[in-house]
C-alpha cells in the first residue's frame, strides 16, 4: 500500500534535484495495470508520446497543459481526464504532481461474447 501524499512529496523533492526538473514513480504493476506519479516543475515537459490503449490523468498538485494534435486542455488540482488515443504531451504550467493509469493490454472478449459482457457479470 502506498500512500499519495508521501508519493507526492518525494517525486516533487526528486524532481528539484533532477537537472531536467521532473521525475516519476511507477508504484503500482498488476498485469496490464500501471499507475505512476510524474512531478514536473513549472516550464518543464514530457514529449509527444503514444497512447497506451486506456489511459487517465489525475492532478493531484498544480496545473498542467495536456496536448495532441489539434488540441489540448489545461488541467488544475483534482481534475481527471482521459489521455486521448494519439500522440501526446505534457507542460507543467506550476510545480505540478500528476497520477498517470494506464492499461497497457486489452484482452480481446472470448469468441461469441459480446464486448464488456464479462464485466456486467
Amino acid at each position: 500500500m502506498e500512500n499519495l501524499e508521501t508519493l507526492i512529496r518525494d517525486q516533487l523533492d526528486d524532481a528539484r534535484a533532477s537537472a531536467h526538473g521532473r521525475s516519476a514513480h511507477l508504484f503500482l504493476h498488476d498485469g496490464p495495470l500501471r499507475q505512476t506519479v510524474i512531478a514536473l516543475l513549472a516550464g518543464t515537459s514530457l514529449d509527444e508520446h503514444n497512447a497506451p490503449p486506456a489511459a487517465s490523468l489525475h492532478v493531484l498538485r498544480g496545473r498542467v497543459r495536456l496536448t495532441w494534435a489539434g488540441g489540448g486542455q489545461v488541467l488544475i488540482a483534482g481534475q481527471v481526464t482521459a489521455i486521448p488515443h494519439t500522440r501526446h504531451g505534457l507542460a507543467a504550467l506550476d510545480d505540478s504532481v500528476v497520477l498517470l493509469t494506464a492499461v497497457t493490454a486489452v484482452r480481446e472478449p472470448a469468441p461469441g461474447v459480446p464486448a464488456g459482457a464479462a464485466a456486467r457479470g
